[in-house]
């Protein structure tokens, strides 16, 4: 794993370094680390830790707000602030994450307002047999269909065992959409964010979002998202978020703006330490005879790690200890329950700070064939490879 590591701590030297050039070059101040009441009028802070991101992400504009409520809310922020009737979302990467089905219109009920409801229609193409973006299907696909405004990149796997999308597959899905016409790339960039040496909207992307209880809350932020990308596209995703005319300007940050960028500077560490986690975990249970994804010495696009244990007993054991093993609620027992926007049972082990943060040592699983178990997060190695330990010593102990 020597070798694995050494990487790791390269890219994190790399990110690192340039959030503190993003702090250094928008003059970052203690003053701007207090939060506003009200409208939030003049809110310096808030105003510059949109720069921060788009700075480091390579993004001409951001959208950093502890109101959104999670990954999903806003990624479909941004979709409907982008798209208008008779629009269509192309998705390369297959059919999207359970909870985004409703908000494109794929599940649900007619008339509960989602993107379909609006008139906004939905096409995808899966990967390949090799994990790779269909390129020439998808320029033929945008070549006769002239209602696509907007072709959809999902970074990560989901809830799928497919491979995380590469960087360079976007860079590639991105230039070549672009050279049939002009239309909007969009990536979802949960759980893949400081994985890499660079962004995807540092590789042409023209849009992306993310969760800040993801990569680049650090595990520090206590609630929130971000989209970044092309300035007038980041500033009609502000007037859906507000409203138009309003867009950026208000928006009270009470006591979140510290934690936001506190969160985001130590994220790129934080980020290496869910990474190595992953790998060890990918060694060890490797060893014990089960099938994961990415491998130990896999180049990784992301924190998620897989784990297919064949049958329920030992993937609800590796949860257990999963839970056992972490800081918080370690007395807890996980069980599996009817999650909403999901088509099964689903268990989740998450014994963190931040509830439901996945940048915190969490595994969860669809309790369906072929039982796999996605694991992500760890705030430090130590804690993580305690946590994977306990684990394997749960399943070793159910037998």
């Amino acid at each position: 794993m020597n070798g694995v590591f050494e990487n790791i701590d390269r890219i994190c030297q790399i990110n690192t370094e340039r959030v503190l050039e993003a702090f250094r070059e928008n003059k970052v101040s203690e003053a701007m680390l207090h939060g506003t009441t009200g409208y939030g009028y003049d809110d310096r802070g808030r105003e510059i830790l949109d720069k921060v991101f788009a700075h480091s992400f390579g993004a001409e504009d951001a959208l950093v707000r502890h109101t959104f409520v999670s990954g999903t809310h806003t990624i479909a922020t941004a979709l409907f602030g982008v798209l208008r009737p008779g629009d269509t979302i192309l998705s390369v990467t297959g059919k999207p994450y359970d909870t985004l089905c409703e908000t494109f219109g794929l599940t649900g009920d007619d008339g509960n307002g989602s993107l379909k409801d609006f008139g906004i229609q939905y096409k995808d193409i899966e990967l390949d047999v090799n994990g790779h973006p269909q390129i020439e299907l998808m320029k033929r696909m945008i070549r006769d269909d002239p209602s696509i405004k907007l072709v959809f990149i999902q970074r990560s796997r989901g809830y799928t065992t497919r491979k995380t999308v590469s960087l360079e597959d976007i860079e590639q899905i991105a230039a070549e959409a672009k050279s049939v016409r002009d239309l909007i790339v969009f990536t979802d960039n949960c759980y893949g964010e400081f994985v890499r040496e660079k962004e995807p909207t540092a590789a042409g992307v023209d849009l992306m979002a993310g969760s800040l209880i993801k990569n680049p809350g650090g595990g520090i932020a206590r609630t929130g998202g971000y989209i970044c990308g092309r300035k007038d596209l980041v500033e009609l995703c502000a007037y859906r978020l507000t409203a138009v005319g309003i867009g950026k300007e208000c928006g009270a940050t009470l006591d979140e703006l510290r934690n936001m960028f506190q969160g985001f500077f130590t994220a790129p560490h934080t980020v290496a330490q869910a990474l190595k986690t992953a790998v060890y975990a990918a060694e060890k249970l490797t060893e014990a005879g089960y099938t994961v994804s990415p491998s130990a010495d896999e180049e990784r696009e992301d924190i998620i790690q897989t784990v297919t244990f064949g049958n329920a007993e030992d993937l609800l054991a590796f949860c257990r200890g999963i839970q056992h093993g972490s800081p918080v609620d370690s007395f807890v027992t996980p069980e599996p329950w009817a999650m909403p926007g999901y088509d099964c049972d689903v268990v989740m082990a998450a014994g963190g700070f931040i509830s439901g943060a996945s940048i915190e040592i969490s595994a969860d699983a669809p309790l369906k064939p072929p039982y796999t178990a996605y694991l992500q997060g760890g705030l430090t190695f130590e804690s993580g490879k305690y946590a994977v330990n306990t684990a394997l010593k749960y399943i070793s102990e159910s037998k």
